[in-house]
């Protein structure tokens, strides 16, 4: 099982970015999809996660109405929109697929290698 996360970058504040999730060896329809994020020196955070079902979205509170995920079936990807970015959005950030949705890391099963993000000007 292999997810391969990407898009990231350097982006000045207020920037935008859109990171890719794709899943080489396996079917994303079967799985809810997360976005987590790690900034040196600080403990894995969700950002965001999309159910397999009817396609409900979930935020952290700290991106929401900036972030948006979304999936494309056709494509075997997630996406994760990111407007106004702001410093503290700097960050690896990546994609896991877990069997429902959830904010505790340990709950997620397969994960991507990370993609670098850096908001800054």
């Amino acid at each position: 099982v292999q997810l391969q996360a990407s898009g990231g970058g350097l982006v000045q504040p207020g920037g935008s970015l859109r990171l890719s999730c794709a899943a080489s060896t396996f079917t994303l329809d079967y799985y809810d999809v997360g976005w987590f994020r790690q900034a040196p020196g600080k403990e894995r955070e969700w950002v965001s996660c999309i159910s397999r079902a009817a396609g409900r979205t979930h935020y952290a509170d700290s991106v929401k109405g900036r972030f948006t995920i979304s999936r494309d079936i056709a494509k075997n990807t997630v996406y994760l929109q990111m407007n106004s970015l702001k410093p503290e959005d700097t960050a690896v950030y990546f994609c896991a697929a877990v069997r429902w949705c959830g904010s505790s890391w340990e709950e997620y099963d397969y994960w991507g290698q990370g993609t670098q993000v850096t908001v800054s000007s």
